[in-house]
């Protein structure tokens, strides 16, 4: 493998935290961590382990092609692109141009992401595009949208979590997903102020022991209404700002008037939550709030109580907290999102969306049409409208009325899509399916066509972090055999089409096109290129978006970034410039408790796993430590069923069966399962979720769904046998 001169300044492949971290190319791609506000200088297993995945055994360096035998066979890249061309061309001259869809993922750099949403709406003129992050940030996305008028995960730097009295924590485990990110909790704890809600004594929740917190274990799927208690007691005892609510605030009073009901003696029997630990923690934020005099609070939100079908609604709920308590636009105090997946900030932000254009615009606005399509050169009236979120477009492939061609980048489905099995059925009913991917993961496995991509360590771009921070991506190796860039694979399709516009693929250049489709937009990155951003890292400053085109320095009161480090801090941007509460109202779970399921299943992720594992299984370290699929339970409930620990179980929902192996643990409650979604075949955890989504924000129910859990005495395939 080509070998750089020298070390490279890159950042983690894997989740949003983005921690920094050093290449150092020879015989072997050395990984080292770096210091940086983000991580300080540390890296989690599997960021020291990301080099393992460029040389994987079973990396793919050639275009494959489906022969008529059923074999995915090798074939030159002019083959494989006149083949799709020409297959997506007819299939477009037969069913219309949406006969053809786009799904993309959000480990896709700014420029990819930028580029893919040009590409389906451009080349192939279909208003069949999305993302896996509508798995991932949209409830957060959605609520942030309603009530500030502006969607960035973290509004403020992560560093400013370590000046606050009280933080409430609901619904995500850093401690197993972002490791380093635990740093930033330290300080909290020590002041006794960690609130973690989770359903399971997960690793973060352990943290508020010894006094350092509290932990609040509500029945799986009733988050809303702990929220919706917690904002009564608020209210009941008279620790809301008022000045702040009047002076910046519109909508409160009708929230105020929803809550009255939820008493918390009430909140106790939907959630389990006993009265007193509510009342603590509203004591604990009211005092830590500005108004109180304390030095400040947060509550943040991930994807426990976001990934449900009343996401959406959760998210607000929170934001009216932290509202009612005077929060956003404070600093040292806020609400925020802790953003999943690599790219998750910046993937949802420039046209990957079904509804959006670069710079988080709608493609509904005509103003923001015409801007973009100047941008790229195409009339705006040839630019397609809305399409469909994530679940809607795959339950509709290979209909009649849907698509009949997928193109996949980034992303593997068969393992991250809810309802599992119903989505590896409508792949398999596709005229055409083209992967690309770096590894013959689950989805790729299936496809007519495979096109092999590079990796993080061989490409340039930049990536926006869980912050709002634009980082750059570095090269340090070339890509292996005949690997290449989605950006060159786009531009060759786009000639064989005959599309219109420049289609350029040096990343740099695509940033320069991004920065000027986005200026004006909510997500303004037209102060930014490669080479300020490279300038401002080596400089150790920051640089967040918004960052108009001037550039202008110390936004947000950060006298050192570039952009914007803090927002809200003047005004939302909304109309009047002024934050919008929301009242919502509580449901019981969609796929409730019944007869034949009596517990609850919940999913999530593992220290040694990501995202659907087509990564980290490779990786024989992390493999080792957790190397098959297995489903956490209380020992009362496993003696209930005579199950024992390491037993082979069966877990039941109304979507099928999966298997795992036993892990008894008395973390969690006794009326509910947890299993990790790491793994495909018989042991995938998505086989069992539920495809009902949020009516706002398009979100799958993965979090809560009725179960049943037996141990299994008859022979089975390998857990990772495919169905």
């Amino acid at each position: 493998m080509p070998q750089a001169t020298a070390s490279i300044a890159t950042h983690c492949p894997y989740c949003a935290l983005q921690c920094a971290m050093t290449l150092t190319p020879g015989p072997e791609l050395s990984v080292g961590p770096r210091e940086f506000p983000t991580n300080g200088a540390g890296m989690c297993q599997k960021g020291w382990s990301s080099a393992t995945v460029l040389t994987a055994p079973d990396r793919l360096t050639r275009p494959l092609l489906r022969g008529n035998g059923g074999e995915l066979v090798p074939v030159s890249w002019e083959i494989a692109l006149d083949h799709v061309a020409a297959t997506l061309r007819d299939l477009q001259d037969a069913h219309g141009k949406d006969a053809v869809a786009v799904f993309g993922g959000g480990g896709l750099t700014n420029e990819k992401a930028y580029q893919l949403g040009k590409f389906a709406r451009v080349a192939l003129g279909t208003r069949f595009v999305d993302y896996n992050g509508r798995f991932c940030m949209s409830s957060a996305a959605a609520g942030a949208n309603r009530a500030f008028g502006l969607d960035r995960g973290l509004p403020f730097p992560v560093t400013d979590l370590a000046g606050a009295d009280a933080i409430l924590l609901l619904g995500s485990n850093p401690a197993e997903t972002m490791p380093p990110f635990v740093r930033h909790l330290d300080a909290v704890r020590g002041r006794g102020g960690l609130i973690v809600v989770d359903p399971r004594r997960s690793a973060t929740a352990a943290l508020c022991g010894d006094g350092a917190g509290r932990h609040l274990a509500p029945r799986p799927g009733t988050d809303l209404a702990l929220l919706l208690g917690l904002l009564h007691v608020l209210l009941a005892e008279g620790w809301t700002d008022r000045d702040y609510l009047t002076a910046r605030v519109e909508g409160f009073e009708e929230v105020a008037a929803s809550v009255s009901v939820w008493w918390p003696e009430r909140v106790e029997q939907v959630c389990g939550v006993p009265t007193t630990d509510l009342r603590a923690a509203a004591r604990c934020l009211a005092g830590a709030a500005p108004a109180a005099g304390g030095a400040g609070a947060f509550i943040l939100t991930g994807r426990g109580v976001e990934q449900s079908s009343q996401g959406s609604a959760t998210v607000t709920a929170a934001i009216n907290c932290a509202l009612a308590l005077g929060l956003p636009g404070r600093v040292g105090s806020g609400y925020g999102a802790l953003t999943g997946q690599g790219n998750g900030q910046g993937g949802r932000e420039h046209g990957q969306k079904a509804d959006q254009l670069p710079g988080y615009r709608s493609i509904e606005d005509p103003v923001a049409r015409e801007h973009v399509a100047r941008i790229w050169g195409v009339p705006a009236d040839s630019l397609p409208g809305k399409g469909v979120p994530a679940v809607d477009l795959l339950s509709r492939l290979g209909r009649d009325d849907g698509p009949r061609a997928l193109l996949v980048h980034g992303s593997n489905v068969v393992v991250s899509a809810p309802d599992a099995d119903r989505v590896r059925e409508r792949l398999r009913s596709l005229d055409l399916l083209v992967v690309c991917d770096v590894v013959p993961s689950e989805t790729a496995i299936l496809a007519d066509v495979v096109l092999p991509v590079t990796q993080w360590a061989e490409e340039e771009g930049t990536m926006t972090n869980l912050e709002g921070r634009i980082l750059r991506r570095r090269k340090a190796i070339d890509a292996p055999g005949e690997a290449r860039s989605e950006l060159w694979i786009w531009a060759e399709l786009a000639r064989r089409f005959g599309a219109g516009g420049t289609w350029e693929t040096d990343p740099a250049l695509v940033f320069d096109e991004l920065a000027r489709a986005s200026s004006g937009g909510v997500a303004d990155y037209s102060g930014a290129s490669h080479a300020r951003l490279d300038e401002s890292e080596n400089a150790g400053r920051g640089c967040y978006w918004p960052i108009p085109g001037a550039g202008g320095e110390g936004g947000g009161g950060d006298d050192a970034a570039l952009g914007t480090s803090r927002t809200f801090l003047d005004a939302f941007p909304r109309a009047g410039g002024r934050a919008r509460a929301v009242a919502v109202a509580y449901r019981e779970p969609a796929d409730n408790l019944r007869p034949g399921a009596p517990v609850y299943l919940t999913t999530g992720r593992v220290l040694h796993h990501y995202q659907s594992g087509a990564q980290t299984r490779r990786v024989p370290e992390l493999l080792a430590a957790a190397p098959e699929p297995h489903v956490a339970l209380h020992p009362a409930l496993a003696e209930i069923h005579e199950i024992a620990d390491g037993d082979l179980v069966a877990v039941t929902t109304a979507r099928g069966t999966a298997y795992a192996r036993a892990r008894i643990t008395a973390d969690q409650r006794p009326d509910t399962l947890f299993m990790p979604f790491h793994w495909a075949g018989l042991g995938s955890a998505n086989r069992l979720t539920s495809d009902r989504t949020d009516p706002v924000s398009g979100m799958p129910d993965f979090k809560v769904c009725a179960a049943s859990i037996a141990r299994v005495t008859a022979p089975v395939p390998a857990l990772e046998a495919l169905p």
